[in-house]
Protein backbone atom coordinates (compact mmCIF):
# COMPACT_ATOMS: atom_id res chain seq x y z
CA UNK A 1 0.00 0.00 0.00
CA UNK A 2 2.62 2.52 0.60
CA UNK A 3 4.83 1.89 -2.61
CA UNK A 4 8.32 2.84 -0.85
CA UNK A 5 10.87 1.43 -3.05
CA UNK A 6 13.14 0.49 -0.65
CA UNK A 7 11.89 -0.66 2.40
CA UNK A 8 13.77 -0.23 6.43
CA UNK A 9 16.24 -2.72 6.88
CA UNK A 10 14.73 -4.68 9.57
CA UNK A 11 18.04 -4.39 11.89
CA UNK A 12 16.64 -0.43 12.29
CA UNK A 13 13.85 -1.89 14.60
CA UNK A 14 16.57 -4.00 17.02
CA UNK A 15 18.18 -0.83 17.11
CA UNK A 16 15.40 1.48 17.64
CA UNK A 17 14.16 -0.67 20.66
CA UNK A 18 18.25 -0.73 22.18
CA UNK A 19 17.49 3.07 22.37
CA UNK A 20 13.83 3.75 22.38
CA UNK A 21 14.21 6.62 24.75
CA UNK A 22 16.05 8.13 22.05
CA UNK A 23 13.33 7.33 19.29
CA UNK A 24 10.56 8.66 21.16
CA UNK A 25 12.44 12.05 21.71
CA UNK A 26 13.04 12.09 17.62
CA UNK A 27 9.14 10.78 17.27
CA UNK A 28 8.26 13.60 19.55
CA UNK A 29 10.01 15.93 17.12
CA UNK A 30 8.83 14.41 13.73
CA UNK A 31 5.30 14.58 15.21
CA UNK A 32 5.32 18.15 16.10
CA UNK A 33 6.94 19.18 12.60
CA UNK A 34 4.48 17.34 11.17
CA UNK A 35 1.42 19.52 12.72
CA UNK A 36 3.48 22.96 11.78
CA UNK A 37 3.89 21.54 8.20
CA UNK A 38 0.51 21.19 7.70
CA UNK A 39 0.07 24.74 9.46
CA UNK A 40 2.50 26.09 6.48
CA UNK A 41 0.41 24.90 3.88
CA UNK A 42 -2.32 26.28 5.30
CA UNK A 43 -0.74 29.35 5.66
CA UNK A 44 0.55 29.18 2.09
CA UNK A 45 -2.64 28.38 0.63
CA UNK A 46 -5.71 30.18 1.76
CA UNK A 47 -7.38 30.22 -1.44
CA UNK A 48 -7.56 26.47 -1.44
CA UNK A 49 -10.49 25.57 0.49
CA UNK A 50 -10.44 22.09 0.03
CA UNK A 51 -6.48 22.12 1.37
CA UNK A 52 -7.38 24.52 4.55
CA UNK A 53 -10.52 21.98 5.13
CA UNK A 54 -8.44 18.82 5.15
CA UNK A 55 -5.48 19.83 6.81
CA UNK A 56 -6.86 21.19 9.77
CA UNK A 57 -8.07 18.45 11.96
CA UNK A 58 -5.07 16.89 10.80
CA UNK A 59 -2.86 19.82 12.63
CA UNK A 60 -4.36 18.80 15.68
CA UNK A 61 -4.29 15.05 15.33
CA UNK A 62 -0.75 15.51 14.76
CA UNK A 63 -0.39 17.51 18.11
CA UNK A 64 -2.31 15.27 19.68
CA UNK A 65 0.05 12.82 18.73
CA UNK A 66 2.84 14.97 19.83
CA UNK A 67 1.63 14.92 23.13
CA UNK A 68 0.76 11.34 23.61
CA UNK A 69 4.35 10.87 22.74
CA UNK A 70 5.35 13.33 25.53
CA UNK A 71 3.16 11.25 27.80
CA UNK A 72 5.37 8.30 26.66
CA UNK A 73 8.62 10.31 27.57
CA UNK A 74 7.25 11.16 30.89
CA UNK A 75 6.28 7.88 31.86
CA UNK A 76 9.63 6.88 31.37
CA UNK A 77 11.24 10.25 33.47
CA UNK A 78 12.40 11.59 30.22
CA UNK A 79 12.37 15.38 28.97
CA UNK A 80 11.95 16.49 25.68
CA UNK A 81 15.27 17.22 25.37
CA UNK A 82 16.46 19.40 21.98
CA UNK A 83 15.20 19.12 18.79
CA UNK A 84 17.93 17.53 16.52
CA UNK A 85 18.66 18.56 12.77
CA UNK A 86 16.90 15.59 10.61
CA UNK A 87 18.97 14.73 7.72
CA UNK A 88 16.14 12.51 6.01
CA UNK A 89 13.22 15.62 5.79
CA UNK A 90 16.39 18.35 4.55
CA UNK A 91 17.46 15.72 1.90
CA UNK A 92 13.72 15.40 0.84
CA UNK A 93 12.76 19.10 1.02
CA UNK A 94 15.48 19.86 -1.50
CA UNK A 95 13.55 17.77 -4.42
CA UNK A 96 11.04 20.28 -4.41
CA UNK A 97 11.13 21.39 -7.75
CA UNK A 98 11.85 25.33 -8.03
CA UNK A 99 10.66 27.95 -10.63
CA UNK A 100 8.12 25.62 -12.03
CA UNK A 101 5.20 27.27 -11.21
CA UNK A 102 2.46 27.45 -8.56
CA UNK A 103 1.12 23.83 -9.12
CA UNK A 104 3.86 21.54 -8.98
CA UNK A 105 5.06 23.57 -5.84
CA UNK A 106 2.15 22.73 -4.19
CA UNK A 107 2.08 19.44 -5.77
CA UNK A 108 6.16 18.96 -4.61
CA UNK A 109 4.98 19.51 -1.25
CA UNK A 110 2.01 17.69 -0.80
CA UNK A 111 3.97 14.48 -2.20
CA UNK A 112 7.05 15.03 0.09
CA UNK A 113 4.15 15.19 3.18
CA UNK A 114 3.01 11.99 1.92
CA UNK A 115 6.25 10.18 1.63
CA UNK A 116 7.19 11.53 5.56
CA UNK A 117 3.72 10.19 6.43
CA UNK A 118 4.03 6.50 4.28
CA UNK A 119 7.90 6.75 5.67
CA UNK A 120 6.91 7.05 9.65
CA UNK A 121 3.70 4.36 8.42
CA UNK A 122 6.12 1.54 7.33
CA UNK A 123 8.53 2.16 10.61
CA UNK A 124 5.77 2.62 13.03
CA UNK A 125 4.54 -0.79 12.02
CA UNK A 126 8.12 -2.41 12.71
CA UNK A 127 7.90 -1.15 16.01
CA UNK A 128 3.83 -2.96 16.59
CA UNK A 129 5.08 -6.17 15.20
CA UNK A 130 8.86 -6.24 17.33
CA UNK A 131 8.70 -4.50 20.47
CA UNK A 132 8.42 -6.23 23.64
CA UNK A 133 7.17 -3.38 25.50
CA UNK A 134 2.83 -4.69 24.92
CA UNK A 135 1.80 -0.68 25.73
CA UNK A 136 4.36 0.74 23.08
CA UNK A 137 3.04 -1.79 20.33
CA UNK A 138 -0.61 -0.89 20.96
CA UNK A 139 0.62 2.90 20.57
CA UNK A 140 2.24 2.52 17.38
CA UNK A 141 -0.39 0.34 16.16
CA UNK A 142 -2.68 3.09 16.64
CA UNK A 143 -0.12 5.31 15.53
CA UNK A 144 0.60 3.88 12.16
CA UNK A 145 -3.14 3.34 10.93
CA UNK A 146 -2.93 7.37 11.54
CA UNK A 147 0.01 7.35 9.39
CA UNK A 148 -1.47 5.27 6.63
CA UNK A 149 -4.56 7.31 6.60
CA UNK A 150 -2.42 11.35 6.25
CA UNK A 151 -0.20 9.18 3.65
CA UNK A 152 -3.48 8.73 1.33
CA UNK A 153 -5.02 12.22 2.11
CA UNK A 154 -2.20 14.06 0.91
CA UNK A 155 -1.83 12.07 -2.05
CA UNK A 156 -5.67 12.70 -2.67
CA UNK A 157 -5.02 16.29 -2.20
CA UNK A 158 -2.17 16.97 -4.85
CA UNK A 159 -4.55 14.65 -7.15
CA UNK A 160 -7.24 17.22 -6.64
CA UNK A 161 -5.15 20.57 -7.46
CA UNK A 162 -3.62 19.13 -10.12
CA UNK A 163 -3.73 16.36 -13.25
CA UNK A 164 -4.03 12.50 -11.53
CA UNK A 165 -1.51 11.36 -14.68
CA UNK A 166 1.27 14.72 -13.37
CA UNK A 167 0.99 13.76 -9.79
CA UNK A 168 1.43 9.80 -10.06
CA UNK A 169 4.44 10.61 -12.48
CA UNK A 170 5.66 12.99 -9.78
CA UNK A 171 5.14 10.55 -7.03
CA UNK A 172 7.22 8.09 -8.93
CA UNK A 173 9.75 10.08 -9.16
CA UNK A 174 10.18 11.37 -5.48
CA UNK A 175 10.09 7.82 -4.16
CA UNK A 176 12.82 6.70 -6.44
CA UNK A 177 14.63 9.58 -5.25
CA UNK A 178 13.44 8.76 -1.32
CA UNK A 179 14.97 5.21 -2.28
CA UNK A 180 18.45 6.59 -2.57
CA UNK A 181 18.41 8.71 0.17
CA UNK A 182 17.55 6.22 2.49
CA UNK A 183 20.06 3.89 1.28
CA UNK A 184 22.34 6.78 1.41
CA UNK A 185 21.40 7.62 5.24
CA UNK A 186 21.42 4.09 6.17
CA UNK A 187 19.60 3.66 9.67
CA UNK A 188 20.87 5.43 11.98
CA UNK A 189 20.82 5.14 16.12
CA UNK A 190 18.23 7.21 18.07
CA UNK A 191 15.89 8.19 14.84
CA UNK A 192 12.51 7.66 13.38
CA UNK A 193 13.21 8.56 10.20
Amino acid sequence: MLHLKLPTDPRWVNVAEKDIEEILVDHAYCEQKAASSCISLIVLYPDKEKLVETLTPIVAEEWSHFERVLDELKKRGLGLGRMRKDEYVNKLLKLQRKGQGHENQLTDKLLICALIEARSCERFKLLWQNLDDENLQKFYYELMVSEAGHYTTFIELARHYQDREIVDQRWQEILKEEAEIINNLGYREGRMH
